[in-house]
């Protein structure tokens, strides 16, 4: 564990520059849907919830998102072009301007809160935006103070939210308009340009995920968390759109979170947040009754299509596919509101492979685990991204490389300590497709079938195993609940010299990308 000593900073009104009787402090959300609707920036849907539009941007710009490189983060950040470099220099010219701006005869939105449910591992924020909606976000998605709590709270950080302020990209060196920088010395988020309010969430998480592994020794997960009757934990993790909140989202567990966690080396975990921020395309009471039923007063909907009656087309992905719902964590049914759990048990390692060659389910040995843990691996289809019109391999380093600052190597060696130390079992889940893959004759895997190979694993009922030829992998045989023949993944090809061909194809860009991905990490180092 290396020493790491930032300077200590106080972010009061004053010192920075805003007139307090200008600044709405922790309005409740009740207070917030007031201003919301009377500023015309959302509506409220007839199940109480607020929609509303986030506008250029449905989504994150990881190219424009900027650490400042300084003596504390020159040597630590693994940069690349998603941890792109950002002058003091600039940083400054960018905050100083940034200040002008919300400071002038504007009315803003502050919230006091933090990030981090075990308070030994949590970080105390600010966050000072200029719109009513950011701040209901934030007062869903983070962990709420009581009164007493804000008495004399003092921030660790500052967030500053400004997305009707644009930089001028010749003048603030960003390469667009839109930006978010982290400053890790000045404690400092600044964010503008962009109305997407993931943005926020993600940045705090960037800063975890930095901080945890150098300041405790602690694993910082892309992951939802779930546990047991027994408390035994699970984690899933996986990227948007792999099921990690869905398959967390259950009536037979309870929810730790469904986004961030830590994993300490006492094999507890924690959540970062205070609420969940759901994908809700092609959302359904039937299939994902603890999401749908947690969208009511008090939850955020972004981007989605509505009927003139007010009810929401989930299945419309006219404004974008990346439609989201934010909502606290009271709102699911069976959360666990301390956000912490104990004796993590299962990782599941989630891929919507559209290719439609990985097996639905499949146990990993430890040195399997790392590889895929690494590689991170899902695959993009047609239709959610503008120009994608056949599925797309996508590799993100541990299952978040644009939160992920850290060489690789670091969450890689953390995550084999933990591994040998708790003996916990890794497995394999395939979310995707099966047949072929989703343009040439595949199928979905049925949801309630990985639900049920989910809870065969967590009730330890998969005894009997054959070897994958493609990826060497153990697969059962069987799994109460699922179709045997579902588990075959070779024999649900028409042509399974087709499947082979392709397999070993993917095969081969999983090695080629772990050893690029580690060996560039060295290189980085060297």
């Amino acid at each position: 564990m290396e020493s790491i000593h930032l300077e200590t900073k106080t972010f009061s009104f004053e010192d920075l520059g805003f007139q307090a009787e200008k600044i709405y402090q922790q309005l409740s959300p009740k207070s917030l849907s007031y201003h919301i609707k009377e500023q015309k920036r959302g509506v409220q849907l007839p199940n109480g919830a607020l929609s509303i539009r986030t506008g250029r941007f449905t989504g994150r710009s990881p190219k424009d998102r900027y650490i400042v490189d300084d003596p504390f983060s020159h040597n630590k950040i693994c940069w690349n072009t998603t941890n792109q470099p950002f002058t003091p220099a600039a940083f400054a010219l960018l905050y100083k301007d940034m200040l002008s701006y919300l400071s002038d005869n504007r009315n803003l939105y502050s919230r006091d809160c933090v990030a981090g449910a075990d308070d030994q591992y949590s970080i105390k924020l600010r966050v000072v935006t200029e719109h009513p909606e950011a701040s209901y976000f934030v007062y869903n998605m983070f962990r709420r103070l009581e009164a007493s709590e804000l008495f004399d709270f003092q921030p660790q950080w500052l967030v500053l939210h400004a997305p009707d302020f644009e930089a001028d990209p010749e003048i603030h060196s960003s390469r667009n308009r839109n930006f978010v920088i982290i400053n890790f010395t000045k404690k400092i988020i600044l964010i503008g340009g962009t109305g997407y309010l993931g943005e926020i969430k993600k940045s705090v998480f960037t800063v975890l995920n930095t901080l945890l592994p150098l300041q405790h020794d602690i694993l910082p997960m892309h992951c939802a968390a779930t546990e047991d009757s027994q408390d035994n934990v699970s984690l899933f993790f996986g990227l948007s759109g792999t099921g990690k909140t869905t398959l967390s989202a259950t009536s037979t567990s309870r929810l730790i979170g469904d986004d961030e966690h830590g994993w300490t080396s006492q094999n507890t975990v924690f959540n970062y947040e205070g609420g969940c921020y759901a994908k809700v395309v092609n959302l359904s009471e039937e299939k994902e009754p603890q999401i749908y039923r947690a969208i009511r007063e008090g939850a955020l909907l972004e981007n989605v299509v509505m009927d003139s009656d007010g009810n929401v087309d989930y299945s419309n992905i006219q404004i974008t596919p990346n439609t989201r719902a934010s909502y606290p964590l009271r709102h699911v049914q069976n959360a666990k509101r301390s956000g912490k759990g104990n004796t993590v048990t299962t990782i599941f390692l989630l891929t919507a492979d559209a290719f439609g060659l990985l097996p639905p389910i499949a146990k990993l040995t430890r040195e399997q685990a790392i590889f895929y843990f690494v590689n991170g691996y899902t695959a993009k289809i047609p239709g959610t991204e503008t120009g994608v019109t056949a599925p797309i391999p996508e590799f993100s380093i541990c299952f978040g490389a644009p939160f992920m600052s850290l060489h690789p190597h670091v969450y890689a060696k953390l995550m084999r300590k933990q591994l040998i130390k708790h003996k916990t079992e890794v497995w394999l889940v395939n979310t995707g497709w099966i047949g072929g893959s989703s343009d040439a004759g595949g199928h979905r895997i049925p949801l309630e079938a990985t639900r049920a190979m989910v809870l065969a694993v967590q009730q330890r009922k998969l005894h009997s195993f054959g070897i994958d030829s493609a990826f060497g992998l153990q697969v059962p045989s069987t799994c109460p609940g699922v179709d045997s023949k579902l588990l075959d993944i070779r024999s649900s090809w028409e042509n399974p010299d087709v499947y082979d061909t392709k397999a070993k194809e993917l095969r081969q860009l999983f090695d080629e990308n772990y050893r690029s991905t580690m060996d560039s990490c060295f290189h980085n180092l060297n």
